[in-house]
């Protein structure tokens, strides 16, 4: 019997929307590491193959298993440099990890992140991905 991820486990519809603070995007704008960050050609590709949607159900089961929990397995270090554009995209806006979240979003370690932090984490993902298509567009 084959199934599909959606048959198992409820799909979210694409591109959540939690308000992200312009604020937010002003203070990473001002990090020099921060804004080192970019897709390269391989990820941009694998973005615009796959698509935005499926590339952020794939950041949404990021968040589950390696952000989400009280206290994550590797904590500090279980986000990869590269491999996925969610990658790229965590470290570009501070998702990477729990003591990031702290001091970028305001989100506290210690503790397991609710179904709304959640989402609001996969908007900041969703809203960097969307300004790198743009400017690869340019």
């Amino acid at each position: 019997m084959t199934g599909f991820q959606g048959d198992l486990f409820a799909r979210q519809v694409a591109a959540p929307r939690a308000t992200v603070p312009v604020a937010l995007w002003d203070r990473l704008a001002r990090s020099a590491f921060r804004q080192r960050f970019h897709l390269n050609a391989q990820d941009m590709a694998y973005l615009l193959e796959k698509g935005l949607p499926l590339v952020l159900e794939h950041g949404q089961d990021f968040i589950v298993r390696r952000l989400a929990p009280a206290s994550p397995l590797k904590d500090g270090r279980q986000t990869p440099w590269k491999g996925h554009p969610i990658f790229v995209a965590q470290h570009a806006t501070g998702t990477c990890c729990r003591s990031c979240l702290a001091k970028w979003h305001a989100l506290p370690s210690g503790r397991r992140l609710s179904a709304d932090e959640q989402t609001y984490i996969l908007s900041v993902l969703a809203q960097w991905l969307e300004k790198e298509m743009a400017r690869a567009a340019r």
